[in-house]
């Protein structure tokens, strides 16, 4: 859905020696936003605009709060950004 060279544009990064922790922080971002969103593969492509949105913002966050991150917040605010498509919320 993401590629590297997107979540690197995104996350405003123009060099390599990041590419890997991206890679990995765009796995657990696409695993955060689907578990938040209780979607299934399907669903969590059905609404790509939006998990598009949330999966970067979690990357964002992920990456720029690597070293203390607010798991909480970071959950509360997917939540409030998938609240339409959160299976079972509607």
């Amino acid at each position: 859905m993401i590629t590297l060279n997107e979540a690197k544009n995104y996350l405003r990064v123009d060099h390599e020696e990041d590419d890997k922790l991206i890679l990995q922080l765009l796995d657990t971002a696409k695993s955060l936003v689907k578990d938040v969103g209780r979607m299934d593969e399907e669903k969590f492509t059905c609404f790509e605009d939006v998990t598009r949105t949330a999966v970067l913002f979690a990357l964002g966050y992920l990456y720029e709060n690597r070293s203390k991150p607010d798991y909480h917040g970071l959950t509360m605010s997917l939540r409030s950004i998938l609240f339409a498509q959160r299976e079972g919320v509607v």
